[in-house]
């Protein structure tokens, strides 16, 4: 995924931090070495306490977030990625649940391992304290209380937090009516999120600069997620019943392997006016090549490269078939960052 660095692989599920994750990890250590000081400078073992504690909340993060991905997987909804970005971590399923229990289990997972966490950091607290422990107490009692707080706002009934998501699960099974229960759900998360945007609006109002901003940047969110979500109901309406047949193009012109890139776009791309060229250097397809291809080879290079070194393999293509739906086409293109 582009805007992102690869972390790590766990239970078979990739774990990826978008480039905004970075601020949110140094604003985190930044408050996190304030909590622990007593004096408020930078010294070697409060930074030490703040790295740790922070690594621990996003750790949390990646829990949470895990736990929807392994009760996915297991219900047979497969999750490739999972992506931290600012506002926390999103996972990324293959498909939406097709059943409203499949779905309200997914996202009760998450809540429920946040719970958990809270429980056991509730432990370190209170261990830090018999043991007298002050640093070790202040860290289990700032997780413990930011793993409630991530357990109860992912409660809250505006997709797609998890709470919108259970509400959905509710409304689908008692009206077996998925449309009308998604467009419930957006309606409420939008009124949560406008709600959200004027608390923050407020507190900017009471010079509280700080918490103000953050928060109106959260009800932005998820008041833009809300409106995603309604937009994808109405595409996914519009295309029910149409398949990949009736929207594919037939007549891209094939290339030769040994084509070089610049003679392909002065000669063949203008003349056909497509994107994308199947490439065959006899009966059989080769390969695919696309102007994304093409814009990642240097211009200076176009003369000396040829199709066939610029191509994607056909082993490497998705693949889609001409009876299969529209809408699931789509969403595997947006799956794999195909445009």
């Amino acid at each position: 995924m582009r805007n992102s660095i690869y972390l790590g692989t766990f239970f078979g599920v990739e774990i990826r931090a978008d480039l905004s994750w970075f601020i949110i990890l140094v604003l985190v250590i930044w408050m996190l070495n304030g909590h622990y000081s007593t004096d408020g400078k930078i010294s070697g073992v409060t930074l030490i306490m703040a790295i740790g504690t922070a690594v621990l909340f996003f750790a949390s993060i990646v829990a949470h977030e895990l736990g929807h991905s392994l009760v996915s997987n297991r219900m047979g909804l497969p999750v490739p990625r999972i992506t931290l970005f600012i506002f926390g971590g999103m996972a990324q399923l293959s498909r939406e649940p097709e059943q409203p229990r499949d779905e309200f289990v997914i996202a009760a997972a998450g809540p429920l391992v946040s719970f958990m966490l809270a429980l056991g950091f509730g432990a370190l607290a209170w261990a830090g304290t018999v043991m007298t422990r002050p640093l070790l107490s202040m860290a289990g009692q700032w997780l413990g209380m930011i793993n409630l707080v991530l357990a109860l706002f992912n409660l809250l009934p505006a997709y797609p937090l998890d709470g919108g998501r259970i509400m959905r699960a509710v409304i689908w099974g008692i009206t077996r009516n998925y449309k009308a229960a998604t467009l419930i759900v957006g309606g409420t998360g939008k009124l949560i999120a406008f709600a959200i945007i004027f608390w923050g609006s407020w507190l900017i109002l009471q010079a509280d600069w700080a918490n103000g901003l953050w928060i109106v940047l959260v009800g932005w969110f998820i008041q833009q997620a809300a409106t995603q979500s309604l937009q994808q109901l109405t595409l996914k309406s519009s295309l029910a019943g149409h398949t990949v047949r009736e929207a594919m193009m037939v007549d891209c012109p094939r290339v030769s392997p040994t084509m070089t890139i610049k003679n392909l776009v002065e000669e063949i791309v203008p003349a056909s006016g497509r994107s994308c060229f199947p490439v065959a250097g006899g009966m059989w397809v080769t390969g695919l090549i696309t102007l994304n291809e093409i814009r990642n080879v240097p211009h200076e290079q176009w003369a000396a490269t040829t199709v066939g070194m610029a191509m994607v393999p056909v082993r490497e293509l998705k693949a889609v078939s001409p009876e299969s739906g529209l809408f699931e086409a789509l969403e595997q293109l947006a799956q794999a960052s195909v445009n």
